[in-house]
Order: C-alpha cells, then structure tokens, then sequence
C-alpha cells in the first residue's frame, strides 16, 4: 500500500500482483474501471472516529482515456486553502491495475490492504457512482488495531444538477429493504449473484434492531443510538455505522481484534427508498476474502 493512499486515495497501481491474474476477469474490470472517466470536482474531508471534521481540502480528480481507451491518464488537484496546491498524476494500463481493487459494473469499487496484520496501518477504500456524482471513503486505521480516522469524499461531474443528499438519519434507514448482491472474489473465480433482505426498525427511545439476510446467512444485532452515530456493542467486536452528510453511512469496527472476522461498509441513500452498499469482508485471520455490491429498495 503506497503512502499516498494512507494520507488520500490517489493511485491504483501495482503491477507486480497480476502474473497469474486472468485475463477475462482483467478485461471486464478494465472496463468497469471506465465508468470512472471524467473530471470529479468535490472534497476531502477529513473525520475522526466519531465523525468529527478535522479539516476539509477542495480538490479536482480527472480520468482521461487515451489510447482509444486503452490507457487512462489521471491528474489529482489538492487545492487547499492555507497551503500552495499540488498535483499528482498517474497512468494506468489493463494489467496495471492491482488485484486487491475490485471493480463493479457501474464502476463502483473497493479497494486496500489485503492482509490484517495487528502492527500495521491498515486503510481500505471504497466509491460508489450514481450518474454524475461519486462518494467514497476511506478507513484508516492506525497500527492496524484502532479506527483513526475516515475521509469523506463528495464528488460531481462539472455540469452536474444533481444537488447534495441531505446528511443521513435513522428515519431514513428505517423499515425493509430488498435487493440484489453481486459478490467478487480475489481468486477471479465466478461472480455470485443473491438476494438481500435487511429489515430495520425502532427496539426502544435509544435502540434500533437490525436483522440482515445474506444468501444463507441470517444476522440479528442491536445497536445503541448516539446522535448521528448506531453503535453496536453485542458482538466481538464493538462496530459503528456513521450517518454523515449527502445520504452517507460509514460501517466499521472501532477496534479490529485477532480471531474475528470483520466487514468494512460504505452506504449510499440516492434516494427515500433506493440505497447502494459496497463492503470488503474479512475473516478470522484478518484475511480479505471477497467484495459485495449492494442495491437495494424499500418495500
């Protein structure tokens, strides 16, 4: 993982992992990878483990094709308001691409380190596309154990009039979602296509309940309201959804623990009854085993 991703996500290079990758599963990725092209103006904001903002940095994200779409060419603009800008720029090739970013057909994507580890940092990425704009974040985790921080990324086209989604509620979660998962494997193997089933509702003044069936797994938790905060406690590891600004939720555990598998999640609300997901599972040796999107609808 470069160092450019622990601080901002800025490239998706690493060539030396694809000798056995096949080419079928590269080629496809490639092109969902180009439903990225375009100029991406929006922000950085930098949150703490509660949400908190730190600091917020302006910036411009371009995805040029070249090569009749054989390559693309992309330029970072950081345009801070207290420091001179800067540019990174990066050129990207089908067999450029590394195999821990996975890709899905609407060009939504997820992305990190592959291996929890215990001593390390350990930062996972994710962006989710619906028309002219993207939101992302990335998760960072200092010496690989504690959350540190998250970094919200608010994103549109140039001549996009698709306004902001107002910051996300628990009224906007509550009641019974379906919807489709399209889950992707590091192996190339085949894709899995199921159903989802995910109902939430109100336990008390100070609870939600939340039961979530996933192909033949069925999950029941409770988790604590805390302002724009849900924190689930009854589990192994005590893990937060942040409800944040334009129809955000973040997913993730506080505290990652040896022995316990661990899912990352991002969510986004487009619409009252129209949500998008996109997560990386792990297992209990902090092994990443697959990628899933999500999109599903209120019944």
């Amino acid at each position: 993982m470069n160092n450019g991703l622990l601080e901002l996500p800025i490239s998706w290079q690493k060539a030396s992992e694809l000798s056995d990758y096949n080419y079928f599963i590269m080629s496809s990725q490639w092109d969902y990878f180009l439903n990225n092209i375009g100029t991406w103006q929006g922000s950085f904001t930098h949150l703490d483990a509660k949400g908190i903002e730190l600091k917020d940095t302006p910036t411009i994200v371009t995805f040029e094709a070249t090569h009749n779409n054989q390559t693309v060419h992309q330029i970072v603009n950081y345009l801070p308001q207290d420091q001179p800008a800067s540019k990174v720029e990066v050129d990207y090739a089908p067999t450029s691409l590394s195999r821990d970013l996975i890709f899905f057909p609407n060009g939504s994507f997820c992305r990190g380190n592959t291996q929890w580890n215990g001593y390390s940092n350990f930062v996972s990425e994710f962006g989710l596309i619906a028309g002219d704009r993207r939101l992302r974040t990335v998760n960072i985790y200092n010496n690989s154990i504690n959350l540190n921080r998250i970094v919200l990324i608010r994103e549109k086209l140039p001549d996009s009039n698709t306004p902001e989604r107002p910051q996300l509620t628990v009224e906007d979660l509550l009641g019974e979602w379906q919807g489709e998962a399209m889950t992707i494997f590091p192996d190339s193997s085949e894709p899995k296509i199921s159903k989802t089933h995910l109902k939430i509702k109100q336990k008390d003044q100070n609870h939600i309940e939340q039961q979530l069936s996933f192909g033949n797994r069925k999950i029941t938790s409770t988790a604590k309201l805390l302002g724009s905060r849900l924190l689930f406690e009854n589990s192994n590891l005590s893990v937060q959804i942040l409800l944040l600004p334009d129809g955000c939720s973040c997913n993730c555990p506080l505290e990652i623990k040896s022995g316990h598998g661990f899912v990352l999640e991002l969510g986004w609300l487009l619409q009252p009854n129209k949500r998008q997901r996109i997560m990386r599972n792990f297992d209990q040796h902090g092994t990443w085993i697959n990628s899933t999107f999500v999109t599903e609808m209120k019944i």
